[in-house]
């Protein structure tokens, strides 16, 4: 099997490369990215040299790219990663998120289409969104997979279009599509513009911890290695026209999870308990903010067997250990000299 995943030199796409090249010695990976701010071929050195792997740079908006890329290669699969993915990116920005997030996905679509003429057998279109598709919730209940869209950033708004042209695609020409939408992810190699590597770099500085509003406003939070996980289940056992919502069944308010945090960065850079959190600074909150997002992800744990692997609280210590053991990769990328690694070990192909 011959698979392209987009965006795996990005935080949740190199995790993904990582497990099912690790998991399926006989697959082949092509890691297709456009190497933007987010993504980092260091985060792969560890597997770039297997033989079923191969980097190609390129850019999913660029349609002329893609359709030749699918018609020299002989793909069976897509996991469609790539995506602009930050909220206030998308505020200062939307044209960006429309072009990457929307005429992106529809490119892939196109390209796979005429690429597989009818033929679907053994194929797969998966398609990786967000919960924040769904909106805001209240105190109570959570995001199902019937839950009606209700974007309200020009991010959420850019990935729930994306989501309905797959399954436009699946209803008007049969492309044998999947979907999962999933809580925010945390883990190693997570660009550091996001809240935990952001507070763990600025408390290990002594840098303020930047808090929008009062903190109260709540996530789901899912390590992303039960991330990459739930993906190759689904990939590989999922009903075509399907969506999962994949979640980490654990919800914090913001601010109990930067204390949380910083107690944690207090232990281990042997700081008195309390001297982090110090650093705690509220600020105006965000223009569209969302108060809280819950993912029920029983259909995927009923239907395939899925559950995260560890809790919370177990993610959040291995995540910090992660980053204080590889601060060179943390300097690297908040300095953007992580870009030259592309051009050493590729030589600008």
């Amino acid at each position: 099997m011959h698979i392209l995943v987009t965006g795996g030199a990005g935080f949740i796409g190199s995790h993904v490369v990582r497990h099912f090249l690790k998991s399926y010695p006989a697959c082949r990976i092509t890691n297709l990215d456009s190497l933007t701010y987010a993504g980092n071929l260091a985060n792969l050195r560890d597997i770039e040299t297997l033989p079923n792997y191969r980097f190609v740079k390129g850019d999913i908006t660029d349609s002329g790219f893609i359709e030749n890329l699918f018609s020299t290669e002989s793909f069976d699969g897509v996991i469609h990663l790539a995506a602009e993915s930050h909220v206030d990116r998308s505020i200062a920005d939307p044209t960006a998120f429309v072009k990457t997030n929307v005429l992106g996905t529809v490119n892939l679509l196109n390209a796979a289409k005429t690429a597989w003429k009818g033929n679907f057998e053994g194929k797969r279109f998966y398609h990786v969104s967000t919960d924040e598709v769904y909106g805001s919730l209240g105190t109570e209940g959570m995001f199902t997979e019937q839950t009606p869209y209700d974007p309200h950033s020009p991010y959420s708004a850019s990935k729930a279009s994306s989501d309905h042209f797959v399954r436009a695609y699946f209803d008007t020409y049969g492309l044998p599509v999947v979907i999962s939408n999933c809580s925010n992810n945390y883990g190693a190699f997570q660009f550091p513009e996001k809240l935990i590597p952001l507070f763990i770099n600025n408390i290990r500085l002594g840098k303020p911890l930047p808090v929008y509003g009062k903190g109260e406003n709540v996530r789901d939070w899912l390590w992303v290695v039960d991330h990459a996980q739930a993906i190759d289940v689904i990939y590989h056992r999922a009903k075509t026209g399907e969506t999962y919502n994949i979640g980490g069944h654990n919800e914090w308010t913001n601010i109990d999870l930067i204390r949380q945090l910083c107690a944690i960065m207090d232990r281990k850079l042997g700081r008195e308990p309390g001297e982090s959190v110090k650093l705690v600074t509220y600020v105006t909150d965000r223009a569209g903010h969302d108060l809280r997002y819950a993912i029920n992800s029983s259909k995927l744990q009923r239907e395939l067997g899925w559950v995260p692997s560890i809790t919370f609280e177990q993610g959040l210590e291995e995540t910090v250990e992660w980053y204080l053991e590889n601060e060179e990769w943390l300097r690297n990328v908040t300095s953007g000299s992580y870009t030259r690694y592309y051009e050493e070990m590729y030589g600008g192909r």
